[in-house]
C-alpha cells in the first residue's frame, strides 16, 4: 500500500520567505485538448524544441533511463530563487522535465504546461480532459486525480508522453508536440481486464527504444482487486504492444515514483509492493523483477521474509531499483533494509549483501548515484552508501528529516524535506550540510531537477527555479 500522499503543511521557519507566485492568465478548459501559446511568452523554434544540444535537457525522471539523478555540474550550494511560475491549476506530483528551452510540468487537473526555462513564463498549456473526482473512487487520497506520474520526453521526435486519468475513469497515453502542445495522438492504456478505478498510474513513464513503458499499481488504501502491471505502447501511436501482470493473486503494485529502470541492453528493472501475504510459492510481490523489452520475465529476487513484509504492509517496492556499475542492483523498501543484488543473475532470495540502512520509516522514491556513492532517501534522513561489487557500507548520514528522492550535481547532493518543504544541499563526499532553503509545501515524493546552473522544485502551487 502506498503511504499517504496528502498535502502537508510547511514547518515554521524563522527565515522563511513567501513565494511570489502570480496567477495564471489562462482559464481551465475541460473540452479542448490543446491551448494556444500564452501571451507571456512565445513558443520555441522547431530546432530548439526538438532537443537540440543548444539547450540542456532533463527529459525523464532523474535525468536518464537508469534514473541516476546525476548531473555533471549544478548550481552552487547557496541558492536563491530566480523565478516562480504562474500558479498552475492543480497539484504537481511529477518531477519537472526540461527540453528545448522549456520546463514541462503536469498537474492533477490533467493539464500539461510548458514554461520558458529562463523566466518561468507559460509558453503553452494542454488541457487533456476532466480529472477524476476522489469521491468517485473507492479509496485513495489524491483529489482530483489526473496526471500523477512523471512524463517522458522523446527529444528526437519532439514529443512529450504523458498518462492522464480522465472521466469516465480511464487512463490515456497522450503524445504532445513539444514545441506547441498540440496532440499528436492519444490512445487507451489501461491493462486489459483491469478496473481503472482501483489502478493508479503513479510511477514515471520510460522510453525504451520505440516503446513507452507505463506502470500501474493501486490506490492508497489497497481497495479493490488491483494488480501490478507494466504496459508498453508504441511511441508512434500504434497502441499497446505488450502487458506484464505481476502474478500475485492481488496487489503487488509497481508504484515507486521513478518507474522502470533500464539497463543498457533495454532490459527493465522494477520493484513491487505488498500483496495479501498468503503462504506458498513466491508470487513476485515485494520483489525485484527483470523483464525483457518484450515484457517477458528474465529474473526475480524475493527476500525470504516476503510474507512478513506483505502482512505488515512493508513494501519492498516503495523505492525503485538502483542500477549500479557492474550491473549490480540496490534495493530497499519500507523495512529500511538494503539489498545488493547481481542484476545478471536474479534468482530466489539470494543477495550479495544486505544490511539495515534506514532508521524508522524506511526508504521511499528513488536514489541518486555518483559512483561509488549511492544516495538513499530515508524517512529518517538522507543516507550515503559507498558501494562495491560485493557490498556497501554507510559513508555518512544527514540529520533527521523526511528525505525526498535526491539528485547530485558536481560535488553537491540535493534533497527536499517532504514534510517541512525545505531544499537541503549536502557535500556529496563528506555529508557536510551546505545550505537549506524554504521552498513551500510540496507533494509526495517531490524530487528536484538539475539543469545547467539551475535547480527546479515542484510545489503545490507551481514550479520554482533556484540558482547559485
Amino acid at each position: 500500500m502506498r503511504p499517504s500522499a496528502a498535502r502537508v503543511a510547511v514547518a515554521a521557519v524563522a527565515s522563511f520567505v513567501a513565494l511570489a507566485a502570480c496567477s495564471s492568465s489562462s482559464k481551465s478548459s475541460t473540452t479542448t485538448s490543446t491551448r494556444a501559446p500564452d501571451t507571456t511568452g512565445s513558443t520555441t523554434s522547431p530546432t530548439s524544441a526538438s532537443g537540440s544540444s543548444a539547450s540542456p535537457s532533463w527529459a525523464t525522471y532523474h535525468g536518464d533511463a537508469a534514473r541516476t539523478g546525476r548531473a555533471t555540474s549544478g548550481p552552487g550550494p547557496a541558492v536563491r530563487r530566480v523565478w516562480s511560475s504562474p500558479t498552475l491549476d492543480g497539484g504537481v506530483y511529477a518531477e519537472p522535465l526540461v527540453a528545448g528551452g522549456m520546463v514541462i510540468a503536469a498537474t492533477e487537473r490533467d493539464s500539461v504546461y510548458a514554461l520558458a526555462a529562463d523566466t518561468g513564463a507559460v509558453r503553452w498549456r494542454a488541457q487533456l480532459g476532466r480529472p477524476v473526482s476522489g469521491s468517485s473512487l473507492p479509496c485513495g487520497n489524491i483529489d482530483p486525480s489526473g496526471i500523477t506520474s512523471t512524463p517522458v520526453i522523446d527529444t528526437a521526435r519532439g514529443i512529450v508522453f504523458v498518462v492522464a486519468f480522465l472521466q469516465p475513469a480511464h487512463h490515456e497515453l497522450v503524445a504532445l508536440d513539444l514545441a506547441t502542445g498540440a496532440v499528436r495522438f492519444r490512445t487507451p492504456i489501461d491493462p486489459s481486464g483491469a478496473d481503472p478505478k482501483v489502478e493508479q498510474q503513479r510511477a514515471a513513464l520510460a522510453l525504451d527504444g520505440d516503446q513507452v513503458l507505463v506502470p500501474f499499481g493501486g490506490l492508497f488504501g489497497d481497495c479493490g482487486s488491483y494488480h501490478g502491471y507494466l504496459v508498453s505502447a508504441g511511441a508512434d501511436g500504434s497502441g499497446v504492444h505488450a502487458s506484464y501482470q505481476v502474478p500475485a493473486p492481488q496487489a503487488a503494485a509497481i508504484w515507486a515514483p521513478p518507474g522502470p529502470v533500464l539497463a543498457s541492453n533495454g532490459d527493465i528493472f522494477v520493484s513491487t509492493g505488498n500483496a495479501t501475504g498468503q503462504p506458498g510459492s513466491p508470487d513476485l510481490s515485494d520483489s525485484v523483477l527483470r523483464l525483457s523489452p518484450q515484457l517477458q520475465l528474465v529474473g526475480s529476487f524475493t527476500p525470504s521474509n516476503r510474507l512478513a513484509l506483505s502482512r505488515a504492509d512493508l513494501d519492498l517496492g516503495s523505492l525503485a531499483p538502483a542500477l549500479l556499475d557492474g550491473n549490480r542492483i540496490f534495493q530497499a523498501g519500507k523495512e529500511g533494509v538494503g539489498y545488493l543484488l547481481d542484476g545478471d543473475h536474479l534468482s530466489g532470495s539470494a543477495a550479495l549483501h544486505q544490511e539495515k540502512i534506514c532508521g524508522g520509516g524506511g526508504a521511499y522514491g528513488g536514489t541518486a548515484y555518483a559512483p561509488p556513492l549511492l544516495f538513499v532517501p530515508c524517512r529518517s534522513g538522507l543516507v550515503a552508501l559507498t558501494t562495491t561489487p560485493t557490498g556497501f557500507s554507510v559513508a555518512w548520514r544527514s540529520p533527521g528529516f523526511n528525505a525526498g528522492p535526491p539528485v547530485v550535481g558536481g560535488a553537491t547532493v540535493w534533497t527536499v524535506d517532504i514534510d517541512a518543504g525545505v531544499l537541503y544541499a549536502f557535500d556529496a563526499t563528506s555529508g557536510a550540510p551546505q545550505s537549506h532553503t524554504s521552498v513551500g509545501s510540496v507533494e509526495h515524493f517531490a524530487t528536484p531537477t538539475l539543469v545547467g546552473n539551475r535547480i527546479l522544485v515542484a510545489t503545490q502551487h507551481g514550479i520554482d527555479a533556484y540558482a547559485g
